[in-house]
């Protein structure tokens, strides 16, 4: 995501190595942040977000190669029947399209500060990908796959909601959080994140759900793995909205 926090750059060039330090150094707090995202997508996104740098790229221009390797992968979803090829190369399009969104807001800062307009594409590209991964997916089981074509293709339907509900709610928390200077207030608090939290969360993460779609070579696997994810991120949504709510109120106390 695009950030408005800058790191300071250093005249002329410099080693990746170096690239990287400054990078990891002014990494926003991961507070929250399941476990794929924090420890696996955001230090790939550290890396791709110095190499951008170093080759003269914008934020924006990562979020477009960021959102051309996703809607690849789910462009394929919608017209290649279900296979283990299929599978690994739509996971990896999307995996790589992810790595890529967690750089664009890194090499912002590497450049001196995002811009409002840089941080409202990268929305609207979140926004896009979190409806349609669900709607190809439910195209492609319809036309391709083994599976019961009753009640249980529902299923993407629903979590295509919970996912736009959970993404709006994500959004909407740190702007109120912002306006109110509670998101000042975590900051200096200097807590570290809980591993145990971002473990607890794993199955909200957009990138377990990427990953998952290597197994379409097997529907009925797939769909199990799916479902289960589903359930787990309804669950959180769920559960989360109260202590949300809670949160929202005390902050014009």
């Amino acid at each position: 995501m695009t950030a408005i926090s800058t790191v300071s750059t250093p005249t002329g060039p410099e080693p990746l190595r170096s690239t990287l330090r400054r990078l990891s150094a002014a990494q926003k707090g991961a507070a929250g942040a399941p476990a794929y995202s924090r420890f696996v997508n955001r230090p790939a996104g550290r890396l791709f977000a110095a190499v951008a740098f170093r080759l003269g790229l914008t934020p924006n221009a990562v979020t477009g190669i960021s959102a051309t390797f996703t809607f690849t992968g789910i462009a394929l979803l919608l017209a290649v029947p279900a296979s283990w090829s299929l599978g690994v190369a739509v996971a990896a399009c999307l995996v790589l399209g992810y790595m890529l969104d967690a750089a664009d807001g890194q090499l912002a800062r590497l450049r001196g500060g995002g811009s409002p307009s840089g941080e409202w594409l990268d929305h609207m590209v979140d926004s896009v990908k979190a409806v349609t991964i669900h709607l190809a997916l439910l195209v492609s089981l319809y036309r391709f796959a083994e599976v019961d074509r009753g009640p249980l293709l529902l299923i993407p339907i629903g979590y295509a909601i919970v996912d736009v509900v959970h993404l709006f709610a994500t959004l909407l928390n740190e702007q109120l959080r912002r306006n109110h200077g509670a998101a000042e207030r975590a900051d200096r608090s200097g807590r570290r994140p809980s591993t145990l939290r971002s473990l607890a969360v794993l199955p909200t993460d957009y990138g377990v759900l990427a990953l998952s779609l290597v197994l379409l070579g097997s529907p009925h696997l797939f769909f199990g793995v799916y479902a289960l994810l589903f359930v787990g991120t309804t669950g959180y949504v769920v559960l989360a909205s109260g202590r949300w709510f809670r949160e929202m109120g005390r902050l014009t106390a």
